[in-house]
């Protein structure tokens, strides 16, 4: 017995396209955005609005996971972007804070990273980018 497969064609499929997109991004971002990667600058920008957090805290609000969080602020430590401490109720845990570094170039990059997202859906008209952007926040 014949049975017709279901076409997989790797241009119509989801994680395909996003990852394309990803790619394109992130090379606008690392030509606008030279001195940290996406995932540093969203450590950057968080702590910009929230202030000082815990790690875990900290990896809760830009959806990394314990190692990842780990690894990211590490490496900004040792650029002199961020700044940790012991927390005072409780020794055992670190609260991360953006240096004077940090702040400085968190905010000397805004314009660049707004940019970088209008680059980023500039193939889109106004109201497709707005109604994209809807659609991608029910995805996460």
């Amino acid at each position: 017995m014949f049975m017709a497969k279901t076409p997989y064609v790797l241009d119509d499929q989801i994680g395909y396209i996003l990852r394309r997109v990803t790619q394109r991004h992130l090379a606008l971002f690392s030509e606008a955005i030279p001195e940290v990667t996406t995932t540093q600058f969203a450590v950057l920008a968080r702590l910009a609005e929230l202030g000082p957090q815990s790690q875990n805290a900290l990896g809760r609000e830009t959806a990394m996971d314990a190692a990842t969080i780990k690894g990211v602020v590490d490496r900004l430590v040792r650029q002199g972007l961020l700044e940790t401490s012991p927390d005072a109720a409780d020794r055992r845990r670190l609260t991360v804070a953006l240096s004077e570094a940090g702040r400085a170039l968190f905010e000397g990059r805004i314009a660049s990273a707004v940019a970088v997202s209008n680059r980023t859906l500039q193939p889109l008209s106004a109201a497709e980018q707005r109604h994209f952007m809807e659609l991608l926040s029910r995805l996460a």
